[in-house]
């Protein structure tokens, strides 16, 4: 793992447990809870697909030009 996946591994595993924490601790009603959290987790899991596609694509992007620099090198 590089650093900053291992940072970013970090602070979704903490602001999951704080939200979780904070969901428990409110005085809403099991239903309004179940809702919030599922909401809140299937935000999540749509930002972390979406920053690994655009992660994709940039390691793509970077394969190309290496592959690009490295045919000219032969040529």
């Amino acid at each position: 793992m590089t650093k900053k996946t291992k940072v970013l591994t970090g602070v979704l595993a903490g602001a999951a447990l704080g939200i979780t924490i904070a969901l428990l601790l409110s005085s809403d009603k099991k239903s309004d809870l179940q809702r919030k959290a599922e909401d809140w987790f299937c935000d999540v899991l749509k930002k972390s697909k979406k920053k690994m596609t655009d992660m994709g694509k940039k390691a793509d992007k970077v394969i190309d030009q290496a592959k690009n620099k490295a045919e000219n090198l032969t040529v």
